[in-house]
């Protein structure tokens, strides 16, 4: 495995596991730089005014970020563990922008899109229910996230399903991890890392609960 992917909802832990496994398998992490966007605080105090340019500015800064950190690696590169793939810039969109603003987001992600962007050896998604991924959000205490609704965060959630229907050349691992926590017990991230790295997958989705 040269590419893997640690996606999931807002709140559901996926960077802190893509941390984590980073750290133990020597592996290059790749982060999105989502603190670093203005736009974001503004959103979710204005998500009407402010969804056309926060999501442009996070679809350039994925794209950047693909081009420099992936796109451009060398064979001495590790294996590459990111905490998100470049479809969330997609997902996200399709969700918060109205129907005018989309299909021209749509049009320039299409365009990128023929840059052949590469494929994640494996696509993990982290779920949680909403009411569980609320309380972490609530946790962790970010001030721009007090204004997250569980609809909006419904809405993401169908989407990467809807997403990783559609995409039948891609091995997506859904892993429901309501049962455990990887974070502060070592045996259930244990489990979570022998399943990523020592399962074998086909194209399509596989659905584990841990």
């Amino acid at each position: 495995m040269n590419y893997l992917v640690i996606e999931g909802n807002i709140g559901v832990g996926k960077t802190t596991l893509a941390g984590m496994l980073s750290e133990d398998v020597s592996g290059k992490l790749i982060l999105e730089k989502f603190q670093d966007n203005p736009f974001l605080p503004k959103f979710y105090q204005n998500p009407e005014r402010y969804s056309f340019p926060l999501e442009l500015s996070f679809l350039a800064d994925r794209y950047r970020q693909h081009k420099e950190e992936i796109m451009n690696r060398d064979m001495f590169t590790p294996l590459m563990i990111a905490d998100y793939y470049f479809s969330k810039s997609f997902i996200f969109a399709s969700i918060t922008l109205t129907e005018d603003e989309f299909r021209l987001y749509r049009q320039l992600y299409n365009i990128i899109l023929q840059q052949q962007l590469p494929v994640p050896d494996l696509y993990v998604y982290l779920y949680l229910p909403v009411d569980q991924l609320l309380l972490n959000i609530k946790k962790r205490g970010r001030d721009y996230e007090k204004a997250i609704q569980a609809d909006y965060l419904k809405k993401l959630q169908d989407g990467y399903f809807n997403f990783m229907k559609s995409r039948k050349d891609m091995k997506f691992l859904i892993l429901d991890i309501q049962n455990i926590d990887f974070i502060h017990k070592h045996d259930d991230y244990k489990k979570i890392k022998n399943i990523i790295f020592d399962e074998h997958f086909k194209n399509g989705i596989c659905n584990i609960i841990v």
